[in-house]
């Protein structure tokens, strides 16, 4: 059995960041470049959010710099190559990974929770809403959720804003058994139609053997973490949808796929992984081969959705406060943590006045023990301006806290 190699933290970031196309050269800003980052990744997670720009096109736009939006839209909506569907949250995902997640899609509702015997009971006491839905799908072709009746039998029921909405839920519900899919976008609405009619023809011909999708699954999350424990694989790609995880891993070992390393600073007994295809990059990291960069990043991106292993290897503190109350926020509503080579070192809080085309920074942060120097101040000053050009913003303005040594660098408004 070869030696089990040692990581350091540094180098542990340093792959992980690497690993997502946030170190060395941005991939192009073309659809070849879009191709090569999301099969790095495997998703983009879709939010509402969008006090600067929606979350999955913030999240390229940190690996790409200014790409064209309409090369996003192309590989969803008429290449095929991109679908929605639901990751570790609802995502934009890989037409290649459809036989994975197909198998979500056999297995929902799951009868094991309470939610999804809820789901399997109210789909069966309203079978006339879901004939309505493929019908209509049937002879109209795509339609946004008003373009069906509500012919529910009994209303959905729930402690939040869902209650009631029965067309909604059953289009929900029907897109994660996969019988309906998104098939375009008008606005922010969604576009429904009846699955295949929105896929390549070739999507769905060879089915996913149950026993391969968590192998599969662990090794495209592992991939994109650059390296994990099985705690970070759950968390990661299809969240929480890895029955048989050690199972799965003890398999890809004995496989080659994957290797064990041992992080420097973590017990023995912790239990770090990396791809086999990842120690060619392992070895040029430790040999001194690093070329950093400074980007901001979505609230939700890739690299830091799980915020447990945020602070476990970043030793970085991060929470939406979206929803917290104003007098009890620290940062800000909408904030972007800044990615200065392998370390987060601060945040930014933007927000796109659409109207007037400026950017307001509500608030930039350092982390504590971080030199402002003058790499970090261009690299700043940079990937600010470049986010002010994705937004086509004409103007940037601070309008609230920043540290003495960063002030200079943005007027205040």
């Amino acid at each position: 059995m070869p030696p089990t190699p040692s990581v350091s933290s540094t180098t542990a970031r340093r792959l992980a960041i690497s690993a997502q196309f946030l170190a060395g050269p941005p991939a192009p800003p073309t659809v070849d470049g879009i191709r090569e980052v999301l099969r790095a990744l495997r998703c983009l997670q879709l939010d509402p959010i969008s006090a600067v720009a929606q979350s999955h096109l913030l999240v390229l736009w940190s690996r790409l710099g200014q790409y064209r939006r309409e090369d996003l839209d192309h590989l969803l909506w008429e290449a095929r190559w991109l679908f929605e569907y639901w990751a570790h949250a609802a995502s934009i995902v890989l037409t290649d990974d459809y036989p994975l997640h197909a198998a979500t899609m056999r297995r929902y509702p799951a009868g094991t929770s309470n939610y999804g015997r809820k789901v399997a009971t109210w789909l069966k006491a309203n079978g006339t809403l879901q004939t309505h839905v493929v019908q209509r799908l049937t002879e109209a072709g795509p339609l946004p959720a008003g373009g069906f009746d509500d012919v529910a039998e009994t209303p959905w029921e729930s402690s939040g804003w869902t209650t009631g909405r029965n067309v909604e839920r059953m289009l929900d519900h029907l897109w994660l058994q996969g019988r309906i899919m998104v098939s375009g976008r008008r606005g922010r609405a969604r576009l429904w139609d009846l699955a295949p009619r929105c896929l390549p023809g070739d999507a769905a011909s060879a089915p996913l053997p149950d026993a391969e999708v968590v192998p599969l699954a662990a090794e495209h999350a592992l991939r994109a973490l650059g390296i994990a424990r099985p705690a970070d694989i759950r968390q990661h790609f299809t969240r929480d949808r890895y029955p048989g995880l050690d199972s799965a891993l003890t398999r890809l070992l004995a496989e080659g796929r994957i290797l064990r390393v041992q992080l420097e600073d973590a017990p023995s007994s912790e239990g770090w992984y990396l791809t086999a295809d990842r120690l060619p990059l392992l070895e040029r990291l430790e040999s001194g081969e690093w070329e950093p960069r400074t980007t901001l990043l979505s609230p939700f991106d890739n690299l830091i959705c799980d915020r447990a292993r945020t602070e476990r290897l970043w030793d970085f503190g991060f929470r939406n406060e979206m929803y917290v109350p104003r007098a009890k926020r620290r940062y800000g509503y909408y904030v972007m943590p800044l990615l200065h080579g392998d370390r987060l070192v601060g945040r930014v809080a933007p927000r796109l006045d659409r109207r007037s085309r400026t950017l307001h920074l509500e608030g930039l942060f350092v982390e504590p023990d971080t030199p402002t120097d003058d790499a970090l101040r261009a690299g700043l000053a940079d990937t600010v301006a470049a986010l002010a050009e994705f937004v086509d913003a004409r103007a940037t303005v601070r309008t609230g806290p920043c540290p003495p040594d960063w002030a200079d660098l943005f007027p205040e408004g």
